[in-house]
């Protein structure tokens, strides 16, 4: 059982994560009865095999978030290092706007925006990403006709809130120190 803040084990705080979770996502509207009735599987993700950089390679992630986030190695450990901390929204989130700049098709593109401001911008969604009510009400309004850059200032602020904050945690953490031994 889960007892006091200061001696919460992992399992708990996995737990309490898991818990708000599902609960953001039984708080959303069901798009129809049939919804509530047979649930969709969640979607396995493939877990993708990526050579370990060289040691020169990942010295160069302590000059800037944007070369970590180019190498798939280092993206995946910064992921798993986020998860650990239960921080893992912020970098969801930008990957999920760099995978929305890639549609092409308007009614895609809508979808997904729809998706992306539901899962992460609006005020009490299930992973709410930590920006300031100027940012949220530009991007509401850049949803009103979707396009590739609808994200962009929401986007700007998270990369600039992870290099300040999360990078440097990162580059302090063992699963990096462990990579430039």
């Amino acid at each position: 059982m889960c007892k006091g803040l200061a001696a919460l084990p992992h399992t708990c705080l996995e737990r309490a994560k898991d818990i708000k979770t599902k609960l953001g996502t039984l708080l959303q509207k069901p798009e129809s009865a049939f919804d509530l009735i047979i649930p969709y599987p969640e979607k396995q993700q493939k877990t993708i095999k990526t050579p370990k950089p060289s040691i020169e390679e990942a010295l160069q992630w302590r000059e800037s978030l944007d070369k970590l986030l180019e190498n798939s190695y280092g993206l995946t450990a910064f992921r798993s290092f986020l998860k650990s901390e239960f921080s893992e929204e912020n970098v969801e989130f930008w990957v999920a706007c760099e995978d929305y700049k890639k549609i092409k098709s308007p009614a895609k593109l809508a979808l997904k925006a729809k998706k992306i401001y539901e899962e992460y911008i609006q005020t009490e969604a299930p992973r709410e990403v930590n920006i300031d009510h100027f940012t949220k009400a530009v991007t509401l309004k850049n949803l009103v006709e979707p396009s590739a850059s609808s994200f962009d200032l929401a986007q700007k602020k998270i990369h600039a809130l992870m290099e300040k904050d999360s990078l440097p945690r990162f580059l302090r953490s063992d699963l990096y120190l462990e990579l430039i031994e």
